[in-house]
């Protein structure tokens, strides 16, 4: 029986399914478990084919990605998520049970090891003589199109290891992701930055202006919530004693969906003492430059779209430009700040900026940087001293205090960043928080408060969206394509 790819080309997936099944009877008949055990390798397929050198003898494991049946000669490819290897059976060089099990057996996608002893083809193709062959899992349903992967979106989301299988873009995206983030470890080790861990179940949503995940703890009988943040824990730490201090977390936010936004999500909160929003901003756009060299092959980052086409490219060149968050907002309307409050509701009908009649004057303000100046700004830039009412949680500037010592930065269109001088006034800060939880932005965490009482040295702190950075240094079109499982409305619903 021919791989069922071919023998069965047309047929329905119902039909291939069966003809697997049947398969995989034919195996247990035979005296082969079609889920086997444990095996063990010398050489992945990939790295074997990248580092390829003749006459040696490897043990290999992989699914079958490519079969070219020639009779007594069987050519097929082995590969896993890092690459493939040629591999060349004949009848002559195996048992004759194992040659008819392949042969009769076996199909595009079941996972197999393989022994043997490298060569070259002659058109030159690194492969491996098999000598000896393992049935290590019966895949039995048939694999996506080998050249055209899956088109639809949504089942790319629902079903990545289906991506996985057949897009090579994808396993890209996500390798990269995992050694990003492994970079990112590294450059702040080295900067001498202690990785800490901090609840990611709290009695009290902080850090943050963030509607929180609700849950009950059973056997102490109270309420808890999925964390918004890590913030007021990390600078519990600073209180404590701990000078430099990051968290890689997961954060959960129960709000809306969106190609920038998914409810659970990766941040990297820093917190340095003695530091300010300028020192950190430093060290963000050193460790963005640093990881857009190693992973994004130099400062200039192509943006792509869903086939995969260049839409622009980002230039990360330093120094990174810094503005005012008042002159950005001038620049829009240099009047903007003369006009009164029903002025500039009425300002943004003319910018085509939709508010709420709900929307305090500030948020009417932040509304127009969002949709004006935030979503067209694609290099990076660094947006300084924001209104207080935005930012409860970072230092008032001591020259003006209607504005607070932070930054945003954006790149991409989007917030990639933000910084702060961090507040460590208890008193400031308790009026801040008060200020926020009347308008039910933000809960007070008197802990925290407590915690600041005791002193807390200044400090300097970031956020960085990992999400967000990875959509960027991988040119990916949205978050979905840069989170393994993304969240999904059920189909049910």
């Amino acid at each position: 029986m021919a791989d069922d790819t071919t023998a069965a080309s047309g047929s329905s997936e119902e039909e291939l399914i069966r003809i697997r099944r049947e398969k995989m009877d034919g195996l247990r008949k035979s005296g082969t478990d079609p889920f086997g055990g444990r095996f063990e390798t010398s050489h992945a397929p990939g790295a074997l084919r990248a580092n390829f050198a003749e006459e040696l003898e490897v043990t290999i494991a992989g699914r079958i990605s490519a079969r070219r049946d020639m009779g007594k000669s069987i050519f097929f490819d082995i590969a896993d998520v890092h690459g493939r290897i040629q591999c060349f059976l004949n009848a002559k060089n195996v048992p004759e049970a194992e040659f008819a099990v392949f042969k009769e057996q076996l199909d595009l996608g079941d996972w197999i090891g393989v022994s043997g002893e490298t060569f070259n083809t002659k058109v030159g193709e690194p492969s491996v003589k098999v000598s000896g062959l393992t049935v290590l899992s019966k895949s039995l349903r048939p694999m996506p199109d080998k050249f055209h992967g899956i088109a639809d979106r949504e089942t790319q989301y629902r079903q990545r290891y289906l991506d996985l299988m057949s897009n090579e873009r994808s396993r890209d995206v996500f390798i990269k992701r995992s050694q990003i983030v492994a970079e990112i470890r590294k450059f702040l080790w080295e900067r001498d930055f202690l990785e800490v861990e901090t609840p990611m179940l709290q009695g009290v949503a902080g850090g943050a202006a963030a509607r929180p995940f609700e849950t009950h703890h059973n056997a102490l009988n109270m309420p808890l919530t999925l964390r918004i943040a890590p913030e007021l824990y990390l600078k519990r730490l600073l209180v404590g004693g701990f000078t430099k201090v990051f968290e890689l977390n997961r954060n959960f936010r129960n709000e809306g969906i969106s190609r920038r936004h998914n409810p659970e999500f990766t941040m990297l909160e820093a917190y340095w003492t003695f530091a300010d929003f300028s020192v950190m901003a430093d060290l963000v756009e050193e460790m963005t430059c640093h990881l857009a060299e190693k992973f994004s092959g130099g400062l200039q980052v192509e943006t792509k779209d869903a086939s995969g086409e260049t839409v622009r490219t980002i230039d990360l060149s330093r120094p990174w430009k810094r503005a005012s968050y008042r002159d950005l907002i001038k620049g829009v309307d240099p009047e903007w700040f003369d006009r009164t409050p029903e002025g500039r509701r009425e300002k943004c009908k003319e910018l085509r900026v939709e508010i709420s009649p709900a929307m305090e004057d500030h948020e009417v303000t932040q509304q127009v940087f969002e949709k004006c100046i935030e979503e067209k700004q694609f290099d990076p830039l660094y947006v300084t001293h924001m209104p207080t009412e935005l930012v409860p949680l970072a230092k008032q500037n001591a020259e003006d205090p209607s504005v607070v010592d932070v930054y945003e930065l954006i790149i991409n269109g989007q917030e990639i960043s933000p910084g702060y001088t961090e507040l460590n006034d208890p008193i400031v800060q308790r009026k801040r928080l008060e200020e926020q939880a009347g308008e039910e932005i933000q809960n007070i965490d008197e802990d925290f408060l407590l915690a600041l009482e005791h002193g807390m040295p200044p400090a300097g702190g970031i956020g960085i969206g990992i999400d967000r950075l990875v959509i960027m240094l991988t040119g990916a079109e949205s978050i979905r394509d840069v989170i393994l499982f993304p969240q999904l409305k059920n189909r049910e619903a």
